[in-house]
């Protein structure tokens, strides 16, 4: 049987300063990071030690050295959240990962409590700039100027599961899933084929396979090794190229059946290859199919439409749970799974409630039928930006949230909570209740340890390689017993 499922997100965001001639995306990134305050003078290193970027799991290391920053600069680019999240510069980006959740409901609310992070960060660093300067953030995955950024999904699978498979089954699925999860996009970047309008934001940035760089030939599967847990039992699934998306729908349903056909793979429950010829060529030629009518060569012969593979891998999902008890949330998922499939097939242009790109479609072809312009106006290019911008009062998706003409998974009192809170069944309610109790006593955290400076002691360092412990259920008495840093150490090292 495969693990139960633990996952979560890291969304880079575009970000620019409206009003400054002399822009510097890094120095803009620090101030937004700085600027936000979850814990108020908390001075938390990120633990690098604990990080090895460099594995792949294809069974060797990569060359290359690891980016440690000094303490200073550390505190400066880093923030870990009451929440359990992490808030940090990424290169020249400002990114939030969420922190581990079980079921994609949960994913949804946190990431959209990183929506709300990124918000309150922006107003607080505008409030720093010079009169006339405003920071503005993009939910989105590219900037016009041939540079993408990522919305990466972490996935916690069965370490025994062979490399090889992932990549035989996962290709084929996350070369085409994107006809109801891609963000939809004006124009083409990189030098790909010129179309007017396209599915995807991150398709025409593709390169390869199979890599483990996330930068440079971009592969459809990541091969980093880093599971951030007991790497004896476990892997974690690196996913890297799908869109950022705004409709909850389509986070729903690109996660939710992502981390089915996860599970399908680790039980071995995919009885044939659904495998492409030239995936990377695919990927792109889906992006440019609005109809979702084209087929593609498959390895095993004939051909197969996008549609047509996805819906090989619902019926093994189908198949694979009608013998066992299943979760509400998998059922909802694999539900909307074949509703979705059912519409794109009949008429993608319908699904104006719950898939991205389509959304975008109606909005922007809207606007051109009232004003008469084409594809190539710059106003169009300004839509496909406001879209994505995360002011509520701004962004051309919030407003739509906002009238009602878009469909919900989560309600605003759940992400509410999501931004104050850690979820409560994993270990990330040890990291973030221990960042609130104690957030002078905590020296360092990573995903998988959280370390206490307790006086004159050496630093405590408490590994956390299990992802479903550290729960409320398995640690609150603990926390509610232990007044300070100090006692907590104590209480765990006689327990």
């Amino acid at each position: 049987m495969p693990l139960p499922c633990v996952f979560g997100s890291e969304i880079e965001y575009g970000i620019t300063v409206q009003g400054d001639p002399d822009f510097d995306p890094i120095s803009s990134c620090v101030l937004l990071v700085n600027a936000y305050q979850d814990i108020e003078d908390a001075r938390i290193l990120w633990d690098y030690e604990q990080e090895n970027p460099l594995a792949d799991a294809r069974g060797f290391h990569v060359e290359g050295e690891k980016y440690t920053p000094n303490q200073q600069e550390n505190i400066a680019r880093n923030k870990t959240l009451r929440n359990g999240a992490r808030f940090y510069v990424d290169h020249a980006h400002p990114e939030y990962s969420t922190p581990e959740v079980t079921n994609v409901r949960d994913l949804i609310a946190f990431e959209r409590a990183g929506e709300r992070t990124m918000e309150a960060a922006r107003r607080a660093a505008t409030a720093l700039l010079p009169s006339g300067q405003t920071v503005l953030i993009h939910k989105n995955n590219s900037d016009r100027k041939g540079n993408s950024y990522g919305n990466h999904e972490n996935y916690l699978i069965e370490r025994r599961t062979p490399f090889r498979e992932i990549v035989e089954h996962m290709t084929p699925f996350l070369v085409t899933r994107n006809i109801f999860c891609g963000a939809g996009k004006a124009g083409s970047e990189n030098r790909a084929q010129p179309c007017d309008y396209q599915i995807s934001q991150r398709a025409d940035f593709f390169e390869t396979e199979v890599a483990l760089d996330t930068m440079v030939k971009r592969p459809i599967i990541n091969t980093r090794d880093e599971p951030h847990a007991d790497r004896e039992k476990y892997r974690r699934f690196h996913v890297i190229i799908g869109d950022s998306n705004l409709c909850e729908v389509s986070t729903y349903l690109r996660m939710g059946t992502t981390a089915v056909v996860l599970a399908l793979v680790e039980d071995g429950a995919i009885p044939r290859s659904l495998a492409v010829s030239d995936p990377v060529k695919v990927v792109k030629e889906i992006s440019h199919d609005l109809a979702c009518k084209r087929s593609y060569a498959m390895e095993r012969g004939g051909r197969l439409t996008a549609i047509e593979i996805q819906k090989e891998y619902l019926e093994y999902a189908l198949r694979y749970f009608s013998s066992r008890s299943l979760d509400p949330i998998v059922k909802d998922v694999l539900v909307r799974w074949e509703r979705v499939l059912s519409k794109l097939a009949e008429d993608p242009l319908q699904l104006d409630r719950e898939v991205d790109w389509v959304i975008k479609h109606k909005l922007i072809t809207s606007y051109m039928k009232r004003h008469g312009v084409d594809w190539h106006h710059p106003q169009v290019h300004m839509l496909d930006l406001q879209y994505h911008d995360i002011r509520p009062d701004k962004g051309l998706y919030h407003v739509l949230e906002r009238r009602g003409e878009v469909d919900r998974i989560v309600d605003s009192d759940a992400i509410e909570r999501a931004v104050r809170t850690p979820p409560s069944d994993t270990r990330a309610y040890f990291r973030g209740e221990c960042i609130r109790r104690y957030p002078d006593e905590v020296f360092g955290v990573n995903w998988d340890s959280i370390s206490f400076n307790v006086g004159d002691e050496p630093i405590k360092r408490i590994l956390m390689n299990e992802p479903l412990k550290g729960t409320r259920a398995h640690v609150g008495e603990l926390l509610d017993s232990s007044p300070t840093a100090r006692v907590l150490v104590q209480n765990l090292t006689t327990a």
